[in-house]
Order: structure tokens, then sequence, then C-alpha cells
């Protein structure tokens, strides 16, 4: 199904159609009650993996009138050497129907892939005899991958979980693909659910569910971990002891193994109580086990070397560590919800998202600049970060599994965008004009427009923006879905919506973070989620000075030129900067407020609170309080000028009377236009383009 049927397919009001999907999954539920129960089966390959799928089989395990679940255990869980961590499967009373050894031992690369040949293999066998309606697949490991290809080819389901993030390693390579393998998604983050968007999956087949772990670990801190920290640790303080979790970084093996050995003699020069685990079983494992033997970390009394702990005491132990230091994906999720200090060694983790415990080393390729990093975070106590979960993913995953029709077409869908070569083949597709839905939300009006692709406006909507956040939300909703109606009678594709905002703009979360009174109720705003979740569309948002520069750049004086600035004036002001053909933003994404530079420390009150910014003289609504101002003491109008009863003054009236002569009228313009910074490629104006040949003038003597 194309993404513009999907958006104008409806009649229902804006809040109807924000929770369609919740709708359509209480029917399929629904109409599951009469059908037979879901059998779900849950692969998991290691001690890592079954932390996250824990919590969902208990989830699934308590609803016994809904499914039928069966467990198969593979991978490095049968293996002595990793802790045969299968046994704490059993201690969770969990019947296990498939035990497959499918470790080629040798810990190279070879042996990573002949452990999936193997897999292949053996898994068959297993899933004919179980006949599982839904395959459930955690995260990035090469068991993983080959459990999806399996299920896959199999004509089996597969819910993924975990999937759309970004590490920075092969496991980006895996992950992903066991993503266009899996026909369900239940991801952790906001962030995530895009990028398993911009991959083409189907959104209503995805998921933001949450970490299920954190169903688990939030609740857990409470809980004796004296005890805890004196079985593992002995007699040692909460706070006062390191937990070290590094894993071999496979598309580097000897990088990665120096590293570990810098991460050692760090810790043994910083000479705290370590708990330290062995590493993974990738490949490069074996390498770095031959360093801890070497130094001796198995008999050092500072060292705690373990091959496994039980997650519901691991977390304990993480949460109350003085620091955790290495590479696992714990540090950058798990840890973040206790608020502990980590250290995170290299490249493994850094494309993930991150709470401000972490302190990234991404060149640890000295002992000292490792220590240095230690003396930094050790002790430490960071804000607790929910960025993976709340708590509540389980209910929503088992909630999302009733959902699932198993009368729906196996075969998945991908919303790939229509590029050139297909659209060629359907004589609907070469009719269509490839538009956009693009919003410009300012300080008086909110506007929509049906865009081409080649810049062309097609239709046009416009309504006064309303003052709370409520009312406005819903008429940004509401003139969308007759925007995205009358697209389809109009034979027009929409591919996305651009939103352009007046504030403050993290346009990678779609987050406005803060905006002046010119838009009341502002701050803090998901403008993407709404929108997406409704339209069933990718989203866009940024600051309105930066649409702007991105406009011209695209279409306007800006193309062909690497660096230069928009400024624009409406009823505020405001700006964007390109340089080197890339729009900036800014550490706080404030480099186009330009209207916000103070120009004069007694100057005119500004509606961001100030004094003397450029938009207390330059902008539209200063223009107004000058005309006004006029007005009251009859300065304004002069011959060929009349304002009509019970008409509102407006900088127009202001820009009118310097056009017909009047001076005080124009030395405010000229005093308003000085103040606007003057060396850009382009001036976008509404407010002075009116005035044209004055501010051509002007800006002569500028440049």
């Amino acid at each position: 199904m194309g993404s513009n049927h999907r958006a104008g397919n409806t009649a229902k009001g804006p809040h109807a159609l924000y929770f369609e999907n919740e709708s359509r999954q209480k029917e399929n539920m629904e109409k599951n009650r009469n059908q037979r129960k879901l059998r779900v089966c849950v692969a998991t390959c290691n001690r890592a993996d079954y932390s996250k799928l824990a919590p969902i089989m208990f989830g699934i395990k308590a609803e016994p009138e809904n499914f039928e679940l069966s467990v198969v255990v593979i991978g490095s869980h049968l293996i002595d050497d990793y802790g045969n961590t299968y046994r704490m499967i059993e201690q969770d009373d969990f019947d296990i129907q498939a035990r497959l050894h499918t470790i080629v031992r040798g810990e190279d690369e070879a042996a990573m892939v002949e452990s999936v040949g193997l897999a292949l293999v053996k898994l068959p066998d297993v899933l004919n005899r179980l006949k599982p309606d839904i395959l459930i697949v955690h995260g990035d490991r090469f068991d993983a991958l080959a459990l999806a290809t399996t299920a896959a080819l199999m004509n089996i389901r597969i819910l993924h979980i975990e999937g759309g993030e970004v590490s920075g390693t092969i496991d980006d390579s895996i992950r992903h693909s066991i993503t266009k393998l899996a026909h369900y998604h239940a991801c952790c983050t906001r962030s995530a659910e895009q990028h398993l968007i911009s991959m083409c999956e189907d959104h209503d087949h995805i998921l933001l569910a949450g970490c299920p772990s954190y169903d688990k670990l939030l609740n857990v801190k409470n809980k004796d971990y004296l005890g805890v920290i004196k079985t593992w640790l002995g007699d040692v303080k909460s706070g006062e002891y390191i937990v070290s979790l590094q894993h071999p970084v496979t598309t580097d093996i000897k990088h990665s193994v120096k590293m570990f050995e810098f991460t050692l003699n760090a810790l043994l020069s910083f000479n705290k109580k370590t708990l330290i685990l062995f590493p993974n079983i990738d490949a490069g494992s074996k390498e770095m086990v031959r360093v801890m033997r070497k130094k001796g970390i198995e008999r050092h009394p500072n060292f705690k070397p373990v091959k496994h702990i039980p997650f519901d005491q691991f977390i304990q132990l993480v949460a109350h560590a003085g620091c955790m230091i290495g590479n696992s994906s714990c540090g950058v999720r798990e840890a973040g919800a206790f608020g502990t200090p980590v250290i995170n060694l290299g490249t493994r983790q850094t494309g993930r998202e991150t709470g401000e415990n972490v302190l990234h080393v991404r060149d640890a390729d000295t002992e000292n600049k490792i220590i240095h990093a230690l003396r930094l975070q050790f002790g430490k106590r960071y804000p607790c970060s929910k960025i993976y979960g709340d708590g509540s993913a389980v209910p929503r995953i088992v909630k999302f599994l009733k959902s699932i029709s198993l009368d729906e077409p196996l075969q998945k869908k991908f919303c790939f965008p229509p590029v050139k070569e297909n659209i060629s083949q359907d004589i609907d597709h070469i009719l269509e004009t490839l538009s956009a839905l693009a919003v410009d939300l300012g300080g008086t009006n909110l506007r929509i427009g049906i865009v081409s692709m080649k810049g062309v406006i097609i239709k046009k909507y416009q309504q006064p923006n309303p003052k709370t956040y409520e009312d406005r939300i819903e008429l940004i909703l509401k003139m969308c879905l007759e925007a995205a109606s009358e697209a389809i009678k109009l034979n027009c594709r929409i591919l996305g919506v651009g939103i352009s905002t007046g504030g403050r703009v993290n346009p990678h979360e779609g987050v406005v973070l803060h905006s002046t009174k010119l838009i009341q109720e502002w701050s803090s705003v998901d403008l993407r989620t709404p929108l997406s979740d409704t339209l069933h569309l990718p989203v866009w948002v940024d600051n309105d000075g930066n649409c702007a520069a991105l406009a011209e750049r695209k279409f306007g004086q800006g193309k062909g030129v690497e660096d230069f600035v928009t400024v624009i004036t409406g009823t505020g002001l405001g700006g964007g900067f390109i340089h080197h053909n890339e729009l900036v933003h800014g550490s706080s994404f404030c480099t186009g407020e330009l209207g916000h530079i103070m120009v004069s420390f007694d100057g005119p009150e500004c509606m961001c609170g100030s004094h003397g910014c450029i938009e207390a003289y330059s902008s539209g609504i200063a223009l107004q309080r000058e005309a006004k101002k006029l007005h009251d003491e009859d300065l304004l109008l002069v011959e060929g000028m009349s304002l009509k009863t019970n008409e509102p003054v407006s900088a127009v009236h202001l820009i009118q009377a310097a056009k017909l002569g009047n001076t005080k009228a124009s030395n405010i313009l000229k005093t308003g236009m000085s103040r606007t910074p003057p060396s850009s490629v382009r001036i976008r104006t509404r407010t002075f383009q009116m005035f044209e040949s004055e501010l051509s003038e002007h800006l002569e003597i500028f440049w």
C-alpha cells in the first residue's frame, strides 16, 4: 500500500486517527479470540539476549489462554566455558523444547561463519517439529541471524526485538539484516523507530516498546544489594568497586585485544576492587582471555573474574558500582537507568544513544588515557536516564502479539519511496506528482501546502495559529489530513511531511525545545510523533530559519553557493547558516537565532524577555508596535492613506506610509534594517517586501 493512500483513506477526526494503530490492534485481538492460541517460539543464544527475552517469556507464559510458548536454546548457552547459562532458563521454570549445539570452537572469523552454517543445518528440523506461528529473535548476534534466516525461508513470521539501533560495528550489519528478514519489530527508542521507517519497514508492524530488561531492572535496585555485593566481591562497600565488561571488535581484532590490554593495565594501576566478566564468544575472545591469564588477573586479589552472573544480581552490581568500564551495551543501556558512571572504550557502542553518565574514550590507545577517564568518572553519580525504556515494554509487546492476525499475507511489504524505474511500469504512477506536505507554523498563521519535488506549491491552506497547545496540535492534524485527502484527488503522491516552526528545535528528535511568547505553549513539544503516527509518513521538523536556508539552497539564490546566511523576517526574525553546503544547527540548535542577538543594552523589550535584540527592532511585531505609536500620535497617516473602521494598525501600514513619503515611518524602517545581519546571500522577507528599494539601498552600504 502506498504511503499516500494510507494517509488519506479515512474520514475520521484527527484524534481518532492518532490512535488508529491501537484501534486496529483491538479489532485483530477481538477477531483472534475465537481462533486457536498463537504458537510463539522464543529462541535465545546467550546470557545477554536472555536478559531481554526472559521478561517477554514470562509475559507470554502468564497468558496460557492466548499463547503456546516453546523455547529453543542455541549458541554459547550450552558451552561450559561460558557458564552453561541454559541452566538459568531452567531455574526460571521454562521448559526447553530444543537444545542445539551450534558453536564451532575456534573463536575466530571462520568459526563464527561455520557456527552460522551449523545452526542453519540444525534449526529446520526443530522448527518443523514445533511449527510456531511466530519466532521471537533478539538483537544482533550471528546466532540470531541464523535463526531469522531459517524462519524466513520456512515462512515463519519473525518478531525482532531491539532493531533499528546503531552501535558502530559489524553488529549493525547483522542487526539490519535481521530487520529486513523480520515481519514485526519491537524497538526501544524513537530514533530506532525512525531508523526502521527509513529502512522502508511497514510502520503498522513497528512497536515502540522500550527495552524489555527495563521492566525488571527498574524494580530491582532496592533489593538486598549488599548481600549480592558480598557474594561476588567480598567485603567491599557500595560505590567502591568497578564492573568491567569488554568484548572483541570483530572488524579489528588486533586493535581490540591491544585496547583490552591497556584497560587491564589501567585497572591494575587504579587499584580498586574490580568485577571482570569474561568476553563473549566473538572472534578475538580467545586472545583476550589469554591477555587476562598472562597478567594473572584470575589470581589477583583486586579482581574477581566471572563467566556469568544471574541478570537480577548483575544489574544490582552495576547499579551500585563506582564505575563501569568496557564496551558492552549494558554500559550504554542498563547502567544509565541507575545513573552509574560509565567509560565506553573504542567504537563498539559509539553509535548508540547515551545519557550523560557515559564518557566515551574512542581512541583508548594508552593506559594513561584510560586512567584519566577512571579518575574523572569513578565515584560520580548521574541523573537516572530512561532513554531505553520506562518499565512497561512487556505489556506492550504481549498486546502487540495478540493483535497479530494470521490471516494477513505472510509476504512482508516494504514501504519504498517511488523511484523512476518503478514508476514507469505503472500508468497511475506515471501520472502522479511526487509531493510532500509542507507545514509552516509562524507566530500569526498556520500554513500547509502540497508541494511538488520541484518546489511548486500545488495547493495551500491557511488558518490563524491557535493560542493553545491542544488546539494547535488538533488543527495541524486536521489540516494535514485534509491536505492528504486532497492530494489523492489531485493525483499527488505524498512522500513525507516537513514542518517549519518558530522556536529552538532538535531536528533529530522532531521536538520543539523552546519558543518565545510569539508562539505560546510551544516548549518541549514532540511534533514528529503525532503526525508520523497519524499519517504513517516520515516527518521532519526544523526551525523556520533553517528551513528557509534549505529552501534557498535547493530552489533559490543559494543554489551552487557553499557558504551563505539566510535571514527571514515575518512576525519574528530568524535565519539559517549554510557552511560547506551543509546546514549548521550548533550544539544547542540555536545557530540561526539571529533575532535574539542583543545589539543595544537599552533597546525595546523583545518577545524572548530580553531588551535590545534585533527582533525588537526589525520583526513584523516590532514594526507594528512602532506603527501603533505613530498612529496614537496622529503621525502615521499621510495623504493617500486611510484606515477602515476597527481596522488594526499593522507593519503594512508603516511600510505604506514610508512609501508615500512619511519620513518618520521611513526612519523607523531604516533603523530596523540597519539592525539586521547584512552579509547574507539571500534575505527572505515578507515584512520588507513592500519596501524593497529601501532595503536594497541600505544593504549596499553594508556590503
